[in-house]
């Protein structure tokens, strides 16, 4: 692979390593040890700071801003991480901060996501694979986003939140609660609105695999008895469904947060 393409007017310190086939562009900053693999591309003002480590293919478009200090006020410049995956794409004014001592130390995010313009992932947060950022989509502190998700434009994520698995967040959606996977949120604060049809039919899910989910869904948020009986019933009536065991499991482990629920008035699809 070629060396790196590093233009005359980039400010590059001495701490940071650089693969070959990388390319810096006009006015980038890379204050730090930063670690930039093979292929990563930084348009044109791009600002890479701290100990930031940003996976091979991945590109930055201009005016981009990662590894700066987390917005914490607890925070007193200790080195924490913040790690970025293969084949990512953060388009303009996109920032992430790295992590914290008081919580996990790094914030991570994993490969194949697409960051568009002025989307944010604050500090502690780890993002999975294959996620997706609408404009100004924005994560709190310590947010969890598992694979597949879709956050879309305007929409933030309170913090400690978690975000599902093929979760999807509606435009201007304020998230306060876990969202589970494969369910489909909006409003201020989200409220849940049925599961991601499109989505999983977009993703190859199995028309039989979509039936079950949605009858589990509709015995789970039904109105009678409670809902801590009715996510037994659905853990029992549908154990050989790996996609319901999987909502089921979201459900009952540990977290800060409460579920996001549908309301009453809304259609439980």
């Amino acid at each position: 692979m070629a060396a790196p393409v590093i233009h005359s007017s980039a400010i590059i310190d001495k701490r940071a390593e650089i693969a070959d086939g990388v390319e810096i562009g006009p006015y980038c900053v890379i204050d730090g040890p930063v670690k930039l693999a093979a292929g990563v591309k930084l348009i044109s003002h791009v600002c890479v700071a701290g100990d930031t480590e940003i996976g091979e293919d991945t590109k930055l478009f201009p005016f981009v801003s990662v590894g700066h200090p987390p917005q914490d006020l607890k925070y007193k410049g200790e080195r924490t991480k913040l790690l970025i995956g293969k084949n990512c794409t953060l388009r303009e004014h996109v920032t992430m901060n790295p992590g914290t001592v008081t919580d996990r130390g790094v914030t991570s995010v994993g490969d194949n996501c697409y960051f568009m313009m002025s989307a944010h992932v604050a500090h502690d947060c780890q993002v999975g694979n294959n996620v997706i950022f609408a404009n100004c989509g924005t994560l709190g502190g310590s947010v969890t986003v598992e694979d597949n998700a879709i956050i879309s434009g305007l929409a933030a994520v309170h913090q400690f939140a978690r975000i599902g698995r093929h979760a999807f967040v509606g435009g201007m959606a304020a998230v306060a609660a876990d969202v589970i996977p494969y369910g489909s949120v909006i409003g201020n604060h989200a409220r849940l609105m049925g599961l991601t049809i499109t989505g999983l039919k977009r993703r190859g899910f199995t028309r039989e695999q979509i039936q079950d989910m949605r009858a589990a869904y509709r015995l789970l948020f039904a109105e009678e008895g409670t809902f801590q009986e009715r996510l037994d019933d659905v853990a029992r009536i549908f154990d050989a469904n790996a996609e319901v065991q999987e909502i089921v499991r979201f459900i009952r482990s540990d977290s800060k947060r409460a579920i996001c629920m549908p309301e009453r008035r809304d259609t439980v699809s």
